[in-house]
């Protein structure tokens, strides 16, 4: 058990049974039409195909991240870096809030994926994330790399910032995974 991030294929983004997202995606091309923007469509590259989908566990406690956080971005920056419920390629100025129960809150919070990877960015920056992070991972190789072995490899041999507190760049690197593989796919990314 434990909380996911994973992509939502097209098929799923659109689909209006249980566990489908159509009611989300409808609210949110609702409310694009209303910023005056296009309503969102996943890419022909957002397929539930295991090969092209994003999955991670968010295992390690998120305290240090919090504080790394609190360190380096104002409360709005961190904010749309991290309390958002679904990500999507599209770029919003603010994250949208829906009135629509999400798997682990009461509502949703769409945040859009540039402005998410331009924070990740700055956090990955500020820490000096390894080149040898995983940049294109598939399922659960972040998750692997950070806890099982080669990120405390890598860590005893090139040590940084990035190794002053592994589960805090395990998030960095997480969001910032997250947040290029939705532009990249042009897929939804959620918690499950």
């Amino acid at each position: 058990m434990g909380m996911y991030l994973f992509s939502v294929g097209a098929e799923d983004w659109f689909d209006d049974s249980e566990g489908g997202w159509a009611e989300t995606a409808m609210a949110l091309n609702a409310e694009l039409e209303r910023l005056g923007l296009p309503p969102y469509h996943p890419g022909p590259a957002a397929t539930s195909d295991p090969s092209t989908s994003f999955e991670e566990k968010l295992v390690p406690p998120m305290d240090g991240f919090s504080i790394l956080g609190g360190q380096h971005l104002s409360t709005q920056e961190f904010e749309i870096l991290c309390s958002w419920t679904v990500l999507v390629p599209v770029s919003l100025d603010h994250p949208i809030h829906l009135p629509i129960e999400s798997r682990y809150t009461e509502s949703t919070t769409i945040a859009g994926a540039p402005q998410v990877q331009a924070i990740a960015e700055k956090l990955a920056s500020a820490i000096a994330l390894p080149s040898e992070v995983p940049s294109a991972p598939h399922n659960l190789d972040l998750t692997s790399w950070f806890l099982d072995g080669p990120a405390k490899d890598l860590a005893a041999t090139h040590p940084g910032q990035w190794t002053n507190d592994l589960d805090a760049s395990f998030y960095v690197a997480l969001y910032l995974r997250a947040a290029q593989h939705s532009l990249h796919h042009q897929t939804p990314i959620t918690y499950s």
